[in-house]
Order: structure tokens, then C-alpha cells, then sequence
């Protein structure tokens, strides 16, 4: 019975990993950078100075605002932090007739939206969409709609779960599997890597995996919205309570200074402030809200505070969340990482790689397990040639899009139109590239050459930018700018990783045996577990 167990565990873990496994490589690889978006996007726009002081922001967007959009419905202000590149504020124009109220502007248009500075001045800076682009892509993907790709990572994501639990209860020596690694063994080695890159982070496999799920449990599993609410609102006003909304009376006055609302919010909140909304500014029924930073607690629903937008009085404080409210956001929160510091981060950053390991080392096991058992290794099934292309197109190909995205940022005219969209841009078409080249390259080859492209070019980005910037290494370890620096020496420590892959590949040379006889072998024999 234990024996059937397994085998049967083995089967699910092994096709529950490889049928949407290339999916969940590119979720771990971007949803890993994701915990550095807040340098990346600043790292990507080097003509940011560091804000050193969050108040002179916050004063400078109250300006700018007031400036060009007085009489706008609403303003959104984040309050900036020594990661942040400074403040990207947004307004909604008020609604014209006809409109619905509230609905008069879409927060992410670009003519609605601006960068202040350090200085407290709109920053002069290259267009792009830097860190929260791989934020994005790790939940909504790209060139598609965004309803499809979440149900598509969603599902992705379940298979994942699938996997890792499968795979726990299939290796039963898994702990002890984990201090063995034999190298130059062919199907053992890979399977020994597997092991130890699964095991080394097992505890955030399983946590990142079912925190994803909880991001999408609305879209994933509606029936509960759908039973005991009438309307989304209704969820969203549940969930997410707010002041109630005041009227524009068309009396004209003068807004306070937000700096002291951000003070008052911060001492009765305990925390530092997040985000800064102003309904209604400039007239006498303005509201400012002010959202406590996610990165000050566990959970991602955070305490909201509304203060009278003339007078500077409270007027609102959000209740407590309920249990399950309150449970989701910490679930959601454990899945982000907001909370976590700088060492948390690393910690979460070095887990991620560990997980993108895992999740390539099984699909390249797939091959190299079936490799060994076909009748004739020169001449593949096309079931097992249509996962090595893949293999060698996505594992190989995405890096390189990563690190031509990373060029693309430095050489694109900083003037150009829709510039942060070829960046983005730049990154498929050299991974298409990538794709085409697997196609006609034979896969021996096509691993080592997309490795050392991949490595040539993550490792001279730092030395450019010591060279054409004031933002290299050098510059930002002189002034203390840690997160700046941290990312030239990561880029360049994974370039390095990368063109020692490519000379290990290089060098490989399978060991050569005879071809077995057709009917001694089936092609698609089911991944045994290791004894």
C-alpha cells in the first residue's frame, strides 16, 4: 500500500510540476526581483537623487498639485521613504457632465500623473516602468488580458501546492536526501539538486505557494462573495471601510499643510504614514486620508485615518478588521513581504532563488531522467523534444530578456515617446530571439551560449554604469547608498553565476552508450521516487 502511495504521488508530482512549469519558473524568477522593487525603481532612473528628507516631498507634491490641478477631484501622494525614488502623485480630474461621480479620471494616465523629487521638485527623469514592472508581470503577465493571465497563474500556482506536497510525501529519505549531492553522476546529480534546493527553503515554498493563492481567492473560489453580497461594492465597503464621502459645497479654502496631517497621523497611528489622499481640495468640504505603511506590520489591511481637509480635526478612524479579514491580510502580507527589513529581504530574495532553482532543476530532470530510457538519444520523441525546446527557451531565454530589459533602460533615448513600454518591449524581443535560436540550435549548445550572453551582459551593466553615470557602484558606496550599490553587486555577482554555468556546460560531455533496443522502453515511463 505505501508503494502504491507513492508511485502514485511520483506520477501526480511529476506532471503537476511539468505541465505549467515553465509558467511557475517565470513567476519565481519575477516575483523574486519583485522584493527589490523599491531600489529597482530607482536603480532604473539613475538621475534620482536619494531622498534624504520625506517631508520635503510631501511639501513639494502639495505644491505641484495646488499648481496644476486645483480643482481636481481627488490627489493621491505616497509618502516617500529613502528606498522610493520620491513621490508619484497622481490627481482625477473632476468628473465632467454625464460622468459618474468619482470616475472623472483614471489614475494611470500619464498626464495625470507626476514624479517629485528629492528636492520637492518634478524630477527630470527617464521613463520607465522599473521594479513594479516584474511586481506586475509575476501575477498579470504581459500582452494579454489581465483576467486571463491571473487565471492562468492561478492555476499555476495550485499545481504548484500540488507539487510540493506530492512531492514530500513521494521522497521519504527527502532530509537525508537533502546532505547528499553527487556530482558528475548524470540523473542522480540533478536529482540530488532538485532535492537539496527544495528542501533548503521548504518552509517558504509551501508559505509563498499558499499566500499566492490567498491573493487570488477572490477571483479563484467567488461562490462565498457571491452568496452573502448583493454588489462588488458592497465587498470593497466591507473589507475596506472608509469615511463617508462629503459633498463639494463650491466654498473655496485654503488646504492645511499635509505635513501636519502626516505628523498627527503618524503619532495616533504609531507607524509611518503610507499613502495621502485629498478629496476635494481647495474647497471647504476637502477630506485628507492617510493609509499606515504596510511596511510597519504583518498585515497588508492597514489602520486609515480621515482628517477634516481645512481644519486639520480627525474625523474618522477605520475599525478594527474582523477575524478573516484580518487573517487574509496577513496571509497577503506574509506573501509580499512588505513588513520585512533589509535582512528579511535577503532572506526572502535568497528563498526565491532557491525556489526558481527548484522549479528549473525538475524540469530539466524531466529530461535528463527520459534521456537515459529513450531507444535512441540522437533521435527524441517529439514529446521530449518539445520540453527540452521549451526548457532551453524559457531558462534560458527569459535571463536574457532580464538583462536585456536592464540595457534597454540604460541606452533607450531618455527622450524617446513610449519609452517604458519598449523597454519592456526590448525584453520579449530578445527572448523570442532566444526562443528561435533553441528551435534551430541543438539544446547542448543553446544552454551555454544563452549562459554566456546572459552572463556578458549582467556583468559590464555595473561597469557601465560606473563609467556613463554618477549612480555606479563606486558613487553610491561613497555616499552610503547601500541599496543603489547592493543592486550593481548582485547584477554582477549573477553575471558571474551565469558565465560559470556557461563554462560547465560548455565542458559536458555526456558519456556515451549504446542505443537501446525500441521495444525495451516506453517513452513517457512515470518518474520513479529515489530509495
Amino acid at each position: 500500500m505505501s508503494k502504491g502511495l507513492r508511485q502514485s504521488q511520483a506520477f501526480l508530482h511529476t506532471w503537476s510540476g511539468l505541465l505549467l512549469g515553465w509558467i511557475l519558473f517565470l513567476v519565481f524568477v519575477a516575483g523574486t526581483i519583485a522584493f527589490w522593487r523599491e531600489g529597482l525603481n530607482r536603480w532604473m532612473r539613475p538621475e534620482i537623487a536619494r531622498v534624504e528628507q520625506p517631508m520635503r516631498v510631501l511639501a513639494g507634491s502639495q505644491a505641484f498639485l495646488a499648481r496644476k490641478a486645483p480643482d481636481a477631484k481627488s490627489w493621491i501622494i505616497p509618502v516617500a521613504t529613502e528606498r522610493s525614488p520620491g513621490a508619484q502623485v497622481f490627481w482625477v480630474p473632476q468628473p465632467k457632465h454625464g460622468e459618474e461621480r468619482g470616475r472623472g479620471g483614471r489614475r494611470g494616465r500619464r498626464d495625470t500623473q507626476a514624479l517629485i523629487g528629492a528636492d520637492g521638485q518634478v524630477a527630470q527623469a527617464r521613463e520607465t516602468r522599473g521594479g513594479e514592472f516584474f511586481y506586475r508581470f509575476h501575477f498579470d503577465l504581459h500582452y494579454m488580458p489581465v483576467i486571463w493571465a491571473r487565471w492562468l497563474v492561478g492555476f499555476a500556482t495550485m499545481m504548484m501546492l500540488v507539487a510540493i506536497v506530492s512531492g514530500i510525501v513521494t521522497h521519504k529519505k527527502i532530509f537525508k536526501d537533502f546532505f547528499t549531492l553527487r556530482r558528475a553522476k548524470g540523473q542522480r546529480s540533478w536529482l540530488d539538486g532538485h532535492n537539496a534546493t527544495a528542501v533548503l527553503a521548504l518552509p517558504f515554498h509551501l508559505m509563498i505557494t499558499y499566500t499566492g493563492l490567498v491573493t487570488l481567492m477572490a477571483l479563484l473560489m467567488p461562490w462565498a462573495v457571491v452568496a452573502n453580497y448583493t454588489d462588488e461594492r458592497t465587498v470593497f465597503a466591507t473589507l475596506f471601510p472608509t469615511a463617508a464621502v462629503v459633498e463639494r459645497i463650491g466654498r473655496a479654502a485654503p488646504l492645511i499643510d499635509l505635513r501636519l496631517i502626516a505628523a498627527d497621523a503618524e503619532r495616533r497611528l504609531g507607524a509611518p504614514a503610507s499613502f495621502i489622499e485629498v478629496s476635494d481640495p481647495g474647497d471647504a468640504a476637502a477630506r485628507v486620508s492617510v493609509s499606515q505603511s504596510a511596511n510597519s506590520m504583518l498585515s497588508s489591511r492597514t489602520p486609515r485615518l480621515t482628517y477634516d481637509g481645512v481644519t486639520g480635526r480627525l474625523v474618522w478612524r477605520s475599525p478594527p478588521p474582523g477575524a478573516a479579514a484580518e487573517t487574509a491580510g496577513a496571509m497577503i502580507g506574509l506573501h509580499a513581504g512588505r513588513f520585512a527589513g533589509d535582512g528579511g529581504r535577503w532572506l526572502y530574495f535568497l528563498c526565491g532563488i532557491a525556489g526558481t532553482l527548484m522549479v528549473a532543476s525538475g524540469l530539466v530532470l524531466w529530461t535528463v531522467k527520459r534521456r537515459e530510457r529513450l531507444p535512441d538519444p540522437t533521435r527524441p520523441h517529439i514529446g521530449f523534444r518539445l520540453v527540452e525546446w521549451l526548457n532551453v527557451a524559457v531558462i534560458g531565454g527569459f535571463p536574457l530578456g532580464i538583462a536585456c530589459f536592464f540595457w534597454a533602460n540604460r541606452l533607450l533615448p531618455v527622450t524617446m515617446r513610449a519609452r517604458a513600454d519598449w523597454e519592456m518591449h526590448a525584453l520579449f524581443i530578445a527572448w523570442a530571439v532566444a526562443a528561435l535560436m533553441a528551435f534551430v540550435v541543438k539544446p547542448a549548445r543553446a544552454w551555454w551560449l544563452l549562459f554566456a550572453a546572459t552572463g556578458v551582459l549582467l556583468v559590464v551593466l555595473p561597469i557601465y554604469d560606473v563609467v556613463a553615470t554618477d549612480r555606479g557602484l563606486f558613487a553610491s558606496l561613497a555616499i552610503g547608498d547601500l541599496m543603489i550599490a547592493g543592486i550593481d553587486a548582485t547584477i554582477m555577482v549573477f553575471g558571474l553565476a551565469f558565465l560559470l554555468l556557461a563554462r560547465r556546460v560548455s565542458r559536458h560531455r555526456p558519456v556515451a552508450r549504446h542505443v537501446r533496443n525500441p521495444r525495451a522502453v516506453t517513452a513517457f515511463k512515470v518518474l520513479e521516487p529515489a530509495e
